[in-house]
Parts: structure tokens; sequence; C-alpha cells
């Protein structure tokens, strides 16, 4: 066993240790996570169509964010859009067509401002802008669902094309960023006809992207690599000791043998012929 202290076994029990463990203690545990956030956002999404819409002051008072306790909450509000501060989500992709969606400012009758995602426009390609309809001027009274505010793990900055301002998540944050008014945290999801609606964002979980039980199946594949991982040291472990286990016997054969034929040795055991006779010593 003391090859298992030469540096390079010592290199590969420390990476199939360490890979092992990232497998039971991050990986897996990840993907158990992400399906039970996919699980509760569903289940916030089927309680939602019970609960009828509530007044948005009642679920996210004046100047505080939307939280996951309530997204996908329906409420309503009334007021008039504020088309001054409009922006483009780039790079969506709707029924499989690159796609735009569009965040409208909305200032409520009590003064807030808020984001009101008014749904999705399909374009010719991702680098390209679409037509975008209007929103509607005047006073209008909407119904939406709460949304929390979606981050661009690269942070790309909010730039202006075709007229438009345009950014790469749904993030009120960068939003007020960009135009200077002071929105509040979160957004809200246009539901299907309503004024200014586009074509309605599908009321989904957000995890990814993935099918149903698609993060359980990864869980149990990380569990399996690193289950798989071990084996094989073992295995690997094994395999060189029964070759150096061999190596050994070999060279024991080999050392009699030279000295049986060089006369050194002889029987312990009256008649047994000795190793050089055996060996055809002349």
């Amino acid at each position: 066993m003391r090859f298992l202290l030469r540096p390079a076994w010592l290199a590969l029990i420390v990476v199939v240790i360490g890979f092992a463990v990232a497998c039971y203690a991050l990986l897996a545990p990840w993907q158990f996570g992400r399906e039970a956030q996919r699980d509760a956002q569903q289940q916030a999404i089927d309680a939602s169509y019970s609960i009828p819409p509530a007044p948005l002051g009642e679920l996210v008072p004046a100047g505080s964010a939307v939280t996951s306790a309530v997204e996908w909450r329906q409420v309503t509000l009334s007021g008039s859009y504020v088309p001054d501060g409009e922006a483009l989500v780039r790079l969506r992709v709707v029924a499989g067509k690159p796609a735009v969606e569009v965040l409208t400012p909305f200032r409520t009758s009590d003064g807030r401002l808020v984001v009101v995602d008014r749904g999705s426009v399909t374009a010719d390609s991702g680098g390209t802008t679409p037509a975008i309809a209007l929103a509607p001027t005047g006073p209008v009274t909407l119904t939406a669902r709460l949304r929390v505010d979606e981050t661009d793990p690269r942070a790309r900055p909010v730039f202006e094309a075709d007229g438009y301002r345009q950014l790469y998540a749904a993030d009120s944050r960068a939003l007020a960023a960009a135009t200077g008014l002071p929105l509040e945290p979160g957004f809200l999801q246009l539901s299907a006809d309503q004024p200014g609606v586009l074509t309605p964002i599908e009321v989904a979980p957000t995890s990814g992207g993935e099918a149903p039980f698609t993060n359980f199946s990864y869980a149990l594949q990380w569990i399996t690599f690193g289950a798989i991982a071990l084996f094989a040291l073992v295995y690997f472990v094994r395999l060189e000791m029964l070759q150096r286990r061999k190596g050994t016997d070999r060279a024991t054969e080999r050392a009699a043998i030279r000295r049986a034929l060089s006369g050194e040795d002889e029987p312990e055991n009256p008649g047994e012929t000795p190793l050089a006779d055996r060996y055809g010593r002349r």
C-alpha cells in the first residue's frame, strides 16, 4: 500500500474524493433545491388562480419591494402609463422565435411608480427591434401578476438602439438607474385582455426553463457520478495491488531460478529434487 503515498496517487485520490464530496455536498443538493424552488413556484401559481386579485397596496405597500412570498399573486391598480421610460428586454424566445419583452413604467393613482411588463413582441432576429405598439394614454385599470426582479448574471449595461432603451433582464432596478425614475423594486406581469397588453408572458415557474423533474434527474445523476468516481478509485487501487503482487511473485520465482542455476539451493527435505536439477543444471 506504500504506492498510495506517491505524488501521482495522492493527486488522484484528492481529485476523486474532492469530486465525490462536491457531488454529494454541493451539486446534488443544488439541483434538489432548484426542484423544490420549482415546486414552490408552481404551487404559488396554482394558488393564485383561486385567490381573487387584491389591490396592489394590500400586498406590496408603497415603498416596499415585491418579494417571493407574494410573487405570482394577482393585483389590481389604476393610473396611467409613462411611455417615456419604456425599455425592451432583449434576447427572449417565444414559441421558438426571437422576441423582446416590453417594460413600461406606470404611475398609480396614488403616485407610486411601478414597472409593467406589457408582454412580448416577436422579432426577425435577436439583433433586430420589432415595431412596438404604444401603450394607451390616459387613466386605465390593470390586473397583473407580481414578479420579483430578474438579474442579468453578466451585469450588462442598459443601452439605446433603434430608439429604445434595451436591457438583458426584466429588472426595475436597472431601468430606474437608466431613466432616473424612482421605480419600486419588482414588476407587474400584465395579464391577457388588459389595457396595453401585447402577447402575454407565459405564467410558468422561472427556475431555468427545464422540463418537470429535470432538476431531480440531474441531482440523481450527480449522486451516480460521485458513486462511480469512488468505485473507480477502489477498482484501480485494487488493480494496482494485484499487479504489484504478481510482479513480486514473478521476481521471487526468477530469483529462485537464478539461485538454482548457480548451485546455491539444496533441498530442505530429504528426497526433494534440487531446483537446479528441475531446471536442467548441467
